[in-house]
């Protein structure tokens, strides 16, 4: 259940780059950006939340390879919403993130006995 949290975490941590990107179309200090800027900082107060929640059950240095996923939804993010390519370069990154983290998360399970 804390892998899931942490995970659900970083989906709404990633949300931060799209809201960004959106309000990037506005002028500096307009009511839209301004909005836009106040839906950023409560996604990462949300996200510092959910972190604080996950650093009870989870250890730190597995957290934080596991948080290089975020690169993973952002590439999602960027095609669904902006319709930006999805390259094979791209994918391939992607997976070798994945499997850092899975071979990561594995090695800290046998670690402590699990």
């Amino acid at each position: 259940m804390p892998y899931l949290l942490m995970h659900i975490g970083f989906l709404i941590y990633s949300l931060y780059t799209v809201l960004g990107k959106y309000a990037a179309r506005y002028d500096a200090f307009s009511f839209k950006w301004c909005c836009f800027y106040a839906a950023i900082v409560g996604v990462l107060g949300l996200y510092a939340i959910l972190w604080q929640q996950v650093l009870k059950k989870v250890r730190l240095p597995i957290a934080m390879c596991n948080k290089a996923v975020t690169i993973v939804w952002g590439m999602l993010f960027s095609a669904l919403l902006f319709s930006e390519q999805i390259t094979l370069k791209k994918v391939l990154g992607a997976a070798i993130i994945l499997c850092g983290i899975v071979l990561l998360s594995a090695a800290d399970k046998e670690g402590r006995g699990q």
